[in-house]
């Protein structure tokens, strides 16, 4: 079974932020939201040596996901390929995933009410295509592949050209999203866009965000049920009362 991975040269990217785009349109992405993110580095150095790097941010469908675990529906689990999904009939839109994603590569779609990510492009990957960032990157920066593929060009980017996973001691989760780049230039990423420690929720937070509004819902519905079964009741006793 292929186990999925992707590499981004950030010697070759131009943040053109075609990616995004093409990434948006394939997804039909709201206004404001994005599965990719490019973003550039603040200025490092002293002038006039100064020195900045693009950084093209997605999820990245790590080894160890810390988004599966806090899903109280199961809606958000890792398929065979190694690729996070996120089954939209399953989710309830609570956002515990969005709070537990180091890298900030998830959101809620407000047009459904619904989590959204980066999956590789899955369909496109079971016709046999690339992905849309890749297919669509003008300076060829991305590639995509199956990590155990030795004879591919992924592995080859990752295992012998040393691509790097932008990761720390504290949150290594696995990325497998890879970048390639001057040793000062992926220091400056990780510098600038670390991974962040998964926020998960208190037990009182998860009572505020999903028990109580469940609970509310379940009393208001029994209290419903019991107001129409008293009025139904009271209508056919008064019938009863006619007769």
């Amino acid at each position: 079974m292929a186990r999925y991975a992707m590499v981004t040269d950030l010697r070759k990217c131009v943040a053109c932020q075609a990616c995004t785009v093409a990434c948006s349109a394939e997804w039909e992405v709201p206004a404001g939201h994005g599965r990719t993110h490019v973003r550039t580095t603040p200025l490092a150095g002293i002038f006039p040596d100064l020195t900045s790097s693009p950084h093209v941010g997605q999820c990245n469908q790590c080894d160890h996901p810390p988004c599966v675990e806090p899903c109280p529906s199961g809606a958000t689990y890792q398929d065979a390929g190694g690729i996070v999904r996120v089954d939209v009939d399953l989710c309830i839109g609570c956002g515990f995933c969005v709070d537990a994603c180091p890298y900030e590569a998830r959101f809620i779609n407000p047009r459904t009410k619904k989590v959204d990510k980066c999956d590789f492009c899955r369909p496109r990957i079971e016709r046999g295509e690339e992905p849309a960032c890749v297919a669509t990157c003008t300076a060829h920066a991305k590639y995509f592949g199956d990590l155990e593929d030795r004879d591919g060009e992924v592995h080859r980017l990752i295992f012998h050209d040393g691509a790097r996973r932008i990761e720390t001691k504290a949150i290594a989760v696995g990325p497998n999203v890879f970048y390639l780049g001057r040793p000062e230039h992926l220091d400056l990423v990780l510098t600038s866009f670390p991974p962040r420690p998964p926020r998960l929720l208190t037990a009182g937070e998860a009572w505020r965000k999903l028990l109580r509004p469940l609970v509310i819902g379940m009393v208001g519905a029994s209290f419903l049920g019991q107001a129409v079964a008293f009025f139904t009741q009271l209508h056919k006793g008064e019938g009863d009362f006619e007769e």
